[in-house]
């Protein structure tokens, strides 16, 4: 076997966080390989590999990069040893049964995103079925719920030395803040220009949102804040030695919070004094004010609701991801506003399964399709439903009374 000769790494030009290493082959043929990383970084871990091209064939994506890295031990459940076993009688996984461990694992990750997505486009869709506006600041209280989740755990775990047991109290004292955020920029915002017939109701939203995101640059800057990674066991959930299908013990707490979230909803929405109100304003606020309805606390208080909701979207960002910016809640809002769209905008029921939806489509997009045009293909999806079902998936139509 002819011996490879390797050059020094170079920084990519094209990429500020990738690096190119070229090499010669046996037979003197000059080619090249091109790694990029993310610009995510964590104190004392390693570097996350998200993209490789070679001179030789091209982009490495999908099933290939997966297990590429997972050879390589870069994914976190990969054995480190890579040689041969010492067991003669081994069987090599069936390929069959390596794509349906693939496609399992891919389905764990994408329910995490979905949770997000979920949770805030129920905020859109809570404020969207009471006054019949959209409000295009949910992504940056999500953004605001991950800020305070960080500051909260380093108060809490930090200073206090609670520990990792301090979760659910950096979760409630988010939530309360961000609930308290949003009666606010109702109060302040929505409420004078409820009654407005045009469009300026949806221009103030904008404009709230962007004075939202500015206003977290100016006062926290404009780099990433991060929180160290959190619950990092892994759970084997099948495929043993061969190819590990596992769930991390974040992710289950992920899932867990958002079950908890979305009962909690139902009860509140279809068994409390507040969600008969509720569904009294969404169907003719008017009358519903006629019969003794307090439809300015009704309203305040769906909009706190959204935002807890948004809130609980960005703990779930800031313990699964760990970086926080203040322009994080731009594409997830965009996204999450897609997502109630899809599964219906008005429905509580429809903005979690829109939120699945995409999370599945953007997550097995990434697997098994480029990874640059996942966007496209969200958006894409979100034409299509209009197209052929203006309402969405659950949604009804329907006119207001008022």
């Amino acid at each position: 076997m002819g011996r490879v000769s390797v050059g020094p790494p170079e920084s990519d030009p094209s990429d500020p966080d990738g690096v190119i290493v070229g090499y010669r082959t046996a037979d003197g043929q000059a080619r090249w390989i091109a790694c990029r990383f993310s610009p995510r970084r964590v104190e004392n871990a390693p570097l996350e590999l998200i993209r490789v091209a070679t001179s030789h064939v091209g982009e490495v994506t999908g099933l290939r990069l997966f297990f590429l890295k997972r050879w390589l031990a870069l994914e976190k459940s990969a054995p480190a040893d890579r040689t041969p076993s010492a067991d003669s009688s081994a069987v090599p996984m069936e390929p069959g049964r390596l794509a349906w461990l693939y496609a399992l694992q891919q389905t764990v990750n994408g329910a995490v995103l979905g949770c997000i997505y979920a949770l805030l486009a129920v905020g859109f869709s809570l404020v969207y079925g009471i006054i019949g506006r959209i409000n295009f600041a949910f992504g940056e209280l999500m953004m605001l719920g991950a800020y305070q989740s960080v500051i909260a755990a380093v108060v809490f775990m930090g200073l206090g030395g609670a520990g990792w047991g301090a979760l659910p109290l950096v979760l409630l004292a988010a939530v309360a803040l961000t609930a308290g955020q949003g009666w606010s920029i109702e109060r302040l915002v929505f409420r004078p220009l409820r009654r407005t017939p045009t469009q300026i109701p949806l221009i103030a939203a904008i404009g709230t949102s962007i004075a939202l995101q500015e206003g977290v640059r100016l006062l926290q800057g404009g780099r990433d804040r991060w929180l160290a990674p959190v619950l990092t066991g892994r759970i084997t959930l099948a495929g043993g030695d061969g190819f590990p299908v596992t769930v991390s013990v974040g992710q289950a707490l992920v899932m867990m919070v958002t079950v908890a979230c979305s009962g909690g909803l139902w009860w509140l929405l279809r068994r409390t004094g507040f969600g008969r109100d509720n569904r009294a304003c969404s169907d003719d606020m008017a009358m519903a004010e006629l019969l003794g309805v307090d439809t300015d606390r009704t309203v305040g208080a769906t909009f706190a609701l959204g935002s807890a909701c948004a809130a609980a979207a960005g703990f779930i960002v800031a313990l699964q991801y760990g970086g926080v910016n203040a322009y994080m809640g731009t594409l997830l809002g965009f996204k999450a506003l897609a997502a109630a769209i899809v599964g219906g905008i008005g429905s509580v029921p429809g903005a979690f399964l829109g939120g699945l939806l995409i999370a599945a489509l953007e997550t097995g997009w990434a697997a098994w399709f480029p990874m640059a045009y996942k966007d496209v293909a969200v958006f894409a999806a979100l034409i299509a439903v209009l197209v052929m079902r203006p309402t969405g998936l659950l949604g009804v139509e329907r006119t207001r009374g008022d």
